[in-house]
Formats: C-alpha cells, structure tokens, sequence
C-alpha cells in the first residue's frame, strides 16, 4: 500500500469536510456572531462532542482499531467478524443507556462545563436535543475502525461532510423558519447536528456490508451476555481504562479551559470556537489522515515482528509532519487576520470579534506542530498496546497546561488559554517522541539533519512573503469587497504555498522519498 497515496485519498476527502466546515462556520458567524447565545450552543455542543471523544474517537478507538488489526492478522476474517459483532452490541447497550443519563443529568453537566453561561438555560436545552448524537458517532467510530482495518479509507473520510451540510441547511433555512415559529433560531442548529449525525451512521453500513463486516446485533438477554463474555470485549475493557483515562486528561483540559472562559468576557467561548476551527483545518488534514492510514499498518507491523517497518513508518509520518505542518503554522502565526476575516468577517461578525478570534488563533498555532505531531506519535504507542505511557504523560502535561493558564489567562485573557494549549501540546509530542526513541521502537533515518534545514529555511521565506502581503492590506476594510479579498487571499495562499514546494526543490528536497510503500 502507498502510504502517502492512502494519505492523500484522506486529505483529499478530510479536506472536503473542512471546507464545508468552514462555509458552516461562516454561517454561524454570520447569522449569530459570538453572543451569549452561540456561547450557549458551543458549549451544548461541545459536550457530545467531548464524550465522542473521550468513547469515539478516543480511548475506543484506541483500545479496538489495534486488536483489530492483530486479530485479522493472525486469526482471519471470520473470528475478526465475531469479534465486531461482540463488540457493537456491548457498545449499543452502554450508548443507550449513557444517552439516558445525559438528558436528564442535562442542567448538572451544563452547570459542570461552563457556571457562568449568560444563557444557561438555552444551553441545557440544547445539550438535551443534541446528546444522543454521541451514539451515533461512537457507532461511526466502531464502523470507521473497521473499514480502516480493510484499507477502506475513502467512507470514513468523507462522512463528517454530511454533518457540515446539516449544519449548513439547518443555520439557512431552518433558523429562519424557527425564528417565524417564535422559537429560538439556534435551536434549528442543534437540530441539524442530530440529523448529520444519523446521516453519517446511515452511510456506514453500506460500506461495512460490502467487506462483509456489518455487525450482527445482540437483543436478546442470551445474546447480550454472550458478548460481554468474548474475550475480545474483555481485553478492548481492560486496554480502554488506561486510554480512558489518557484521552479524559484532555478533555478534562477541555472542560477546565471552557468552565474558565464561560466566566470572561461574553464572547470568549465564541471566539476560541471560531479559531479552533480554523485551527482545525490543517490538524485535520495532516494529523487525523496520518493517524488513520498509519495505526492500522503500525499495529499490524508490531503483530507480525516487523520492527524495521513500524520504525520507517513512523520515521515516513513525521518527515511528513514537519513538511507540511511547519509552513501551516507559520501562516497561522504571520497570516492570521487576513484568514479571520476573510472566513468569518461578515453580518454579525464584528471587527472586534476578528481581532479577538485572531489573538486566540494565533495562540493555538504555536502548537499546531505539536497537535499534529501527537497524531502520528500517539499510534506509535497504542499500536504497541502501550497506553500507559501516553496517560502517564497526559496527566503531567494536563498540570502544566494549567500552571500556563494560572500564567497567561490574567495577562491574555481568552488568547491566554489558547495559547496554554498551544504550549502544552509541544510538550507533549517532544515527550512522546522522546518515549519512542528511549524504547528503541523508533530509529531516526538517515538525512534528518538536512530535511531540517531546507525545510526551515524555506518556511523562514514564506513567513517574510506573508508578512509583507499581510502588512500591504487592510483585511477589513474590504469586508464591502468580500469576493475581491478572498480571491486575494486565494491568490495569496496559492503563490506562497508554491514558492514554498518550489524552494524546497531548488534547496534538494527529494520528493520521490515521500512515495513510501508500506511493508
């Protein structure tokens, strides 16, 4: 399989996601700018979203995408079956009930999460509508994993877009319609997020028929008890509660960092949501493709004994890292106001809002290296089965974040957090790199040094071409121009994106050494 080709057909794809969660974006910019009541929705909506995270996404995945990798390896594809259906039964009985809990716990998570909403009760109301969207994103997960494990990237990759088009519909048509009813118009936002998400699952099962893995599920009693007696299920258990608790180390940042800016000035959760979306565009594209295409053939390296080929694997994804990860956070760091307010600088949507969500922007770029990073190294570990280091590590990094927020969130105020996390994540991939080479699990290739140093000196020339492009424009004086200023920034972006590949070849970079065939 050619990694950067598999890499690629998930960008391309993740890149279609981002981009319609952009115009998603600036919609809700838009139409709802940053006020109590999007503070209200962002954090509804980002309680799902951090359980989908800390079960999805997170510590599930975790503990299943390399057992399953190991158990198709070695045992075939008829028990690897058994296994699937084993496990989604155990995780629709447990998603039924946490979706119960959740909507009548609704006030007390909310009150958890962010005390200080201006309107809290919105908030509830909307966390109640939306919660049951962590089912169907756990479900997702288990059905990604497993078409990941086939080398079935392209379905997994391109689901999150109907989401984005919910989303889209619902700000559109839908709250202007709510708005008539006399109803609050956000509500029809979180009513989209609830039909994107069974449209996401719907697709999945398509997929999962055609490489004969759909699961069967258990209902009766019998059944139910059967599968919680796989010994599968048993060792995905015990793998989770390491991983659990290492994803829950963010997410507990998260919800720190959250309960801190619902008590700032009205807007902060606003604006640190509109950059982490931004933010979110490259750490998507780069990070979670390198994540899913590599955790499959890592954990299947590690079961076979190749060591050779988990070490060049992890050596290919971070050459990529610092390829492409370097230049975005320069343009996060140098470029900032022109990407704000050409994404978000409209309706409602002030000027102040642009400079507030810059500031937090640029906190975050800091660290996009290290965000992207963990994506590569993190699987590095869980395809190792090892979970604990990564915890171990989470947990020190967790404390520091905060001592950083102690630091900076009097002096910088929302900026403050984003920043903190910017910061604690370096820290975090210089430890988990460290990690590996200490194990012996990750041998650096040859001609690192080099790679470096072209690299560095080419991104040092695209900082000078966009500051000097970002100085020349008034980014938001053009707001009564919007397509003269995005096609400028388009402009912008395309030559600077161009001269940056055309000086990494004029300086020697071999591209042919990015076309790795995974053993």
């Amino acid at each position: 399989m050619n990694l950067l080709k598999a890499a690629s057909t998930v960008s391309l794809l993740t890149l279609a996601s981002r981009v319609t969660g952009l115009v998603r974006e600036q919609l809700m910019a838009a139409t709802f700018g940053a006020s109590a009541v999007t503070d209200a929705f962002n954090v509804a909506f980002r309680i799902p979203n951090l359980l989908r995270r800390l079960f999805a996404e997170g510590a599930f995945s975790q503990a299943f995408v390399p057992l399953l990798a190991a158990s198709r390896e070695r045992d075939g594809d008829e028990a690897t079956h058994r296994l699937v259906d084993a496990v989604a039964t155990v995780l629709c009985w447990v998603l039924m009930a946490t979706v119960a809990v959740g909507v009548v716990a609704a006030p007390v998570i909310v009150w958890l999460m962010a005390s200080g909403l201006a309107a809290f009760d919105h908030s509830v109301f909307m966390t109640r509508l939306m919660f049951p969207y962590i089912a169907c994103m756990s479900l997702v997960a288990l059905a990604a994993g497993v078409l990941n494990t086939w080398r079935r990237f392209a379905v997994p990759a391109a689901t999150p877009v109907l989401l984005n088009l919910s989303w889209i519909v619902a700000a559109w048509w839908g709250a202007p319609w709510f708005a008539r009813m006399g109803l609050e118009p956000i509500y029809a936002v979180a009513a989209g997020v609830m039909v994107g998400g069974v449209l996401q699952l719907a697709v999945q099962w398509p997929a999962l028929r055609k490489v004969g893995m759909a699961p069967r599920l258990g209902w009766t009693p019998r059944q139910v008890a059967g599968a919680w007696s796989h010994p599968g299920v048993g060792r995905i258990l015990r793998q989770m509660g390491p991983a659990l608790l290492g994803v829950s180390v963010a997410q507990v940042s998260l919800l720190i960092n959250t309960q801190i800016a619902s008590h700032l000035t009205v807007g902060s959760v606003s604006w640190l949501t509109y950059a982490d979306r931004l933010m979110e565009f490259p750490t998507a594209l780069l990070g979670v493709a390198l994540g899913v295409v590599l955790l499959p053939r890592l954990s299947a390296s590690q079961a076979s004994g190749d060591a050779a080929g988990y070490s060049a694997m992890l050596d290919w994804g971070l050459r990529m890292v610092v390829l492409l990860a370097l230049p975005c956070a320069v343009a996060l760091l140098v470029f900032a106001d022109p990407l704000v307010a050409v994404l978000y600088h409209y309706g409602r949507f002030s000027a102040v809002d642009a400079g507030q969500t810059v500031l937090a922007l640029q906190g975050y770029g800091v660290g996009l290296m290290g965000l992207i990073a963990i994506k590569v190294l993190a699987p590095g570990f869980y395809a190792r089965q090892d979970v604990r280091t990564p915890v171990k590590i989470a947990v020190v990094v967790l404390v520091i974040t905060q001592g950083l927020n102690a630091a900076l969130v009097p002096w910088l105020g929302h900026a403050g957090l984003a920043l903190s996390i910017g910061l604690a994540a370096m820290i975090n991939a210089a430890w988990l790199l460290v990690g590996l080479l200490k194990a012996g699990a990750y041998r650096p290739g040859a001609g690192w040094s080099g790679f470096l140093l072209r690299v560095v000196l080419a991104c040092l020339a695209l900082a000078g071409a966009l500051w000097w492009c970002n100085s020349r424009t008034d980014w938001l004086a053009l707001q009564s121009t919007p397509w003269v200023r995005a096609l400028w920034l388009g402009a912008v972006v395309t030559l600077s994106a161009t001269a940056y590949l055309v000086l990494l070849r004029v300086l020697g970079l071999r591209w042919w050494a990015f076309m790795r065939r995974a053993p």
